[in-house]
């Protein structure tokens, strides 16, 4: 399967399992399937094929076993059940995701003061930083591995892999750019 198709295949399986989350409250986003689908693709542009497979696989082994990776990532979110995965990298991960966070918060702060606060929850609202957790705690290891390898080798070369993310997630919002999303925050619209 091509990487196009994997995320196709992968944004399916999200969203299906996204869409039967048990909520008190139906949050805004379970009622725009297509707004999911483009923050999501783009988190999973940035990613390598072995980092889509292995997902994509975790994904399956999931719904085979009749469990919701986004049931489970949303429970962890808001610290319903216990600690999914305590595979040390993920500390390692969510400390260089936030570094790259912090970059984009100083590059592009009037776009990223519309996303959530960096570490402290608050009421009726989930930092990054436990959303992040969240999620990666429901990646199984050999996803992680691969995400990890991924990560350190945009760390090498110097880049930011949020911002390649957020920059797919703009234009899958219409902007041509983070500094044309920028100029439009900056502006209010």
């Amino acid at each position: 399967m091509d990487r196009e198709a994997l995320i196709e295949a992968i944004l399916d399986s999200e969203l299906e399992m996204f869409l039967t989350v048990p909520v008190r409250h139906r949050a805004s986003c379970q009622d725009d399937p297509e707004g999911f689908r483009t923050f999501r693709r783009a988190q999973f542009l940035v990613c390598s094929k072995d980092t889509l497979e292995s997902y994509a696989h975790d994904l399956t082994n999931a719904a085979q076993r009749g469990h919701n990776l986004m049931t489970l990532k949303y429970a962890r979110m808001d610290n319903l059940i216990p600690v999914l995965n305590t595979n040390p990298v993920i500390d390692e991960m969510v400390d260089i995701q936030l570094e790259w966070q912090k970059e984009m918060c100083i590059k592009y702060p009037h776009l990223m003061a519309r996303g959530r606060p960096l570490e402290d929850n608050g009421y009726g609202y989930t930092s990054f930083k436990t959303y992040l957790r969240g999620e990666l705690e429901t990646y199984s290891d050999a996803t992680l591995a691969c995400l990890w390898k991924d990560m350190l080798e945009r760390r090498r070369k110097g880049l930011n892999m949020t911002e390649e993310i957020y920059a797919h997630m703009v234009r899958g919002l219409g902007y041509s750019s983070l500094e044309d999303a920028e100029a439009a925050a900056r502006q209010g619209r």
